[in-house]
């Protein structure tokens, strides 16, 4: 059967099979991802003119998939340039078009698609509109094929499937003979506001335990509970109308009625609820200390917030993790497709035991629970809820740590927190600042009381749902190590180089700067190089511009292509995987030396180069430098007062191809 230029692999149902490719698919609009073994989210045959099987006039390979990597690598071959990736569920391998001893292929392709397909069959071509049909055909003999057919009404199963250049899930009811989709396609802006730290409103109580926990997991006595509140505090930042407020009682929530959810489950449509598209994880404490009693309030605490989520394949997913001394998955995403199933499954959990040890449970999340084995769905954000009675009987900052930093969102729900006399027990003082994304509020409710957990159901559901403020989700602003590669010759002269620290900075302080964020590095160079400062030197956007400001006017030289080596080695080699590798170089000149090399190697070690040229900047050497498609990694300017115009186009292209990219 015959495949367009722009067939994805993931696209196609069957597992190993023999396309002929057309002549014409060596285009960088047919995007690959990988060397060698590729994303299924890359164009099948450009993938084979890249790895070499064929040319650009086309012809017959063989596919085979094979598991998902953690991390593909990009590299420029036959032509064609792939693009870096961090990860993927589904990979695919590419070789010459000839069957394997043994093997039969399939002489018609199943195809899985929620757009309008060209249908090639023979010599004839059909358009099959979105939503008709899952599974196609490429017909090998000349019959028309139906492009519509009937969907039943019959209650079914419901599976979800990804379109990952959407990242938006699509709902599959699954008859007999049939299948249909619906996909509520909504994107992603291209661009993100920037969201800095605010006020914290924080809540402590006190009670009257009779009983200190140390680690010993010893069950502590009912408590008589009075709420107090503490006022809160400025951050550094500057606090923007979207922040949470502070000084609100917790039982408040600082809902108006208008915006409270309805609590009523939406079981009548498989769906589920889909203005709260997340992949959730509850971390339910089953230690000692938590009491038999205790454990059945929580329960029905995660019934309640499961019936108010609304369950369903293009809505919500959940699943519970409870923790002790180990934690254990009690059902995953794709156990349960509706919140009716998950209460009955909640109703059956029986207490561990055990101690508090939340950061093992964190770390056993990150690496164990979205995984899309497990249900998790790639284009959903992934939010983690924390319940823990009173404090961790371990610590939690480096495990959660690395868990942002893999885009998990990190609630905590603290329940009878630390009285002032009890704080002497806790292992970590402000466990619950270190563990969340933003220490706004925003992320955290401490409850007074068990008997007072039922009032934060709806304020828990309200804010895991908004998706736009899940700050931990991966996005062009906060996913990235920035490396600028400033040119510091002395034909730029003392007054442009300050108008050149103007540009970086105003292109820094657009991003989310953190450790676990965007973070910043810099390098200067003329003959010779110099780090101004690395990656992990500064994890504050205030820190960074007023190291940006610093930086000191070197005059010499131009030796472009050596600063490139420089950067890669010195921080680009040391940035984090699961961050994407943006370099963004300045200059004003034709190089001394050759730039061509050291661009091409770091293109092959997953950088993405951005070139600047300024008045006699050699066009050339900026294309060389440039990540392809070229017109969109570089730029040129007549003088150093018009940097600035490009500002804001730079970001714009740096957040469109993050948005281009599957994330799964």
């Amino acid at each position: 059967p015959q495949i367009d230029c722009d067939v994805k692999a993931g696209k196609i149902i069957n597992p190993e099979f023999i396309a002929k490719c057309p002549p014409g698919c060596q285009d960088v609009k047919y995007r690959v991802y990988g060397t060698d073994i590729y994303a299924s989210f890359s164009s099948v045959c450009n993938a084979a003119i890249h790895s070499g099987i064929i040319d650009n006039t086309g012809g017959k390979i063989l596919v085979q998939k094979v598991a998902g990597h953690s991390g593909y690598r990009g590299s420029f071959s036959n032509g064609v340039r792939s693009l870096s990736l961090p990860r993927w569920r589904e990979s695919f391998l590419v070789s010459e078009g000839k069957p394997r001893k043994g093997v039969t292929y399939p002489s018609t392709l199943e195809y899985s698609s929620s757009k309008s397909t060209a249908v090639k069959s023979g010599n004839d071509h059909v358009n099959v509109p979105a939503g008709d049909a899952v599974r196609k055909e490429y017909q090998t003999s000349p019959v028309p094929t139906s492009a519509t057919q009937m969907a039943t009404t019959t209650p079914t199963p419901t599976t979800t499937t990804t379109d990952p250049s959407t990242t938006v899930p699509q709902t599959t009811t699954t008859p007999a003979t049939t299948r249909t989709t619906a996909a509520a396609a909504k994107t992603r802006p291209g661009l993100h506001r920037v969201r800095d730290m605010a006020f914290r409103g924080t809540s402590t109580s006190a009670s009257n335990r009779n009983i200190v926990r140390h680690n010993t997991g010893i069950q502590r006595q009912e408590p008589v509970a009075t709420f107090q509140r503490a006022a809160g505090s400025p951050a550094h930042l500057a606090m923007e109308t979207d922040s949470w407020k502070p000084g609100l009682s917790l039982f408040d929530t600082g809902f108006s009625s208008k915006e409270e959810l309805n609590p009523k489950p939406l079981e009548s449509i498989s769906q589920g609820n889909q203005n709260c598209k997340v992949d959730l994880s509850f971390l339910m404490d089953g230690s000692w200390s938590i009491g038999k009693r205790r454990f059945q309030l929580q329960k029905r605490f995660l019934s309640n917030v499961a019936q108010a989520l609304g369950i369903g394949s293009a809505g919500p997913l959940m699943g519970i993790v409870q923790y002790g001394d180990d934690p254990s998955t009690e059902f995953n995403l794709k156990t349960y497709a509706s919140s009716k199933e998950i209460r009955n499954a909640i109703e059956k959990i029986q207490q561990k035991g055990g101690l508090s040890n939340v950061g093992k449970a964190l770390s056993f999340v990150n690496k164990n629970f979205f995984l899309d084995a497990n249900g998790n769905r790639g284009g959903a954000p992934n939010v983690v809820v924390v319940v823990v009675d009173g404090w961790p009987t371990d610590r939690v900052e480096e495990a959660s740590r690395l868990a942002r930093e893999s885009g998990i969102n990190i609630f905590f729900v603290t329940v009878e927190a630390a009285a002032q006399n009890e704080k002497q027990n806790v292992i970590e003082l402000n466990f619950v600042d270190k563990a969340v994304c933003r220490t706004n509020g925003f992320y955290s409710i401490n409850v007074p009381s068990w008997f007072s957990l039922h009032k934060v159901v709806q304020p828990l559901v309200k804010r895991v749902c908004d998706t736009d403020r899940l700050v931990c989700s991966k996005t062009c602003l906060n996913s990235a190590d920035i490396g600028f590669v400033i040119d510091g010759s002395s034909s730029v002269g003392t007054s442009n180089f300050r108008t050149v620290l103007q540009f970086v900075a105003n292109i820094s302080k657009e991003f989310e700067i953190s450790d676990t964020d965007t973070r910043v590095g810099a390098v200067q160079y003329t003959y010779e190089q110099r780090l101004e400062f690395s990656f992990d030197k500064y994890s504050t956007k205030e820190d960074v511009l007023s190291a940006i400001k610093r930086i000191s006017y070197w005059s010499g030289g131009t030796s472009t292509g050596a600063a490139i080596s420089y950067a890669s080695e010195q921080l680009f080699s040391k940035s984090k995987p699961n961050k994407r590798k943006i370099m963004i170089l300045i200059t004003d000149g034709r190089s001394y030396d050759d730039v061509s090399m050291p661009a091409m190697e770091a293109h092959r070690n997953g950088v993405i180069a951005y070139s600047i040229g300024v008045a006699w900047a050699a066009p050339d050497e900026l294309e060389a430098i440039a990540t392809d498609p070229v017109k969109e990694h570089s730029f040129f300017v007549d003088e150093f007062d018009n940097l600035y115009r490009y500002v804001n186009q730079l970001i714009q292209n740096i957040c469109t191809e993050f948005n281009s990219q599957p994330r799964n």
